[in-house]
């Protein structure tokens, strides 16, 4: 193996930007930022949740609410 041209191996800490889970891993990295983890993703909990679909509802409904008075 040659010597000084792998990268620094750490222990890293991965925190979940959804429900603030934290746990620690090896990586290059010192810390990593993640959407979803083991602990709120609907796969492993069960749950599902439409996070990113409230805010296509609104827009529907915004739409329509403005349909239905351009109509009257």
């Amino acid at each position: 193996m040659k010597a000084n041209i792998h990268p620094e191996y750490h222990r890293c800490k991965v925190t979940c930007v959804s429900c603030g889970n934290t746990f620690e891993t090896g990586s290059t990295l010192e810390e990593i930022k993640v959407d979803t983890c083991s602990n709120c993703h609907p796969f492993y909990t069960g749950k599902q949740r439409f996070v990113a679909a409230d805010g296509r509802i609104d827009r529907f409904n915004k739409k329509l609410a403005k349909a239905e008075a351009n109509k009257k």
